[in-house]
């Protein structure tokens, strides 16, 4: 069985690019994108550092995904 991922884009124009740079390293590894609603794997974000409202949204998926982290190493 594939292994899923899924890449959460925040921040600036260019982290678009990036995610799609990322995604295609991914699936040259053997991960496939995760279906709508299902849990994947792995999960990437990929945010911008100069942007304050992507770090602040960072945060917010972070805490999250904290008691599933701790369900799930």
């Amino acid at each position: 069985m594939s292994r899923t991922y899924v890449i959460q884009t925040l921040g600036c124009q260019m982290n678009v690019h990036d995610s799609e740079r990322i995604a295609g390293s991914l699936d040259a590894a053997g991960y496939i994108p995760a279906a709508d609603g299902s849990d994947p794997d792995l999960i990437v974000f990929n945010t911008c550092a100069v942007r304050e409202n992507a770090d602040n949204k960072l945060y917010g998926h972070l805490s999250f995904l904290a008691p599933e982290k701790k369900l799930r190493p």
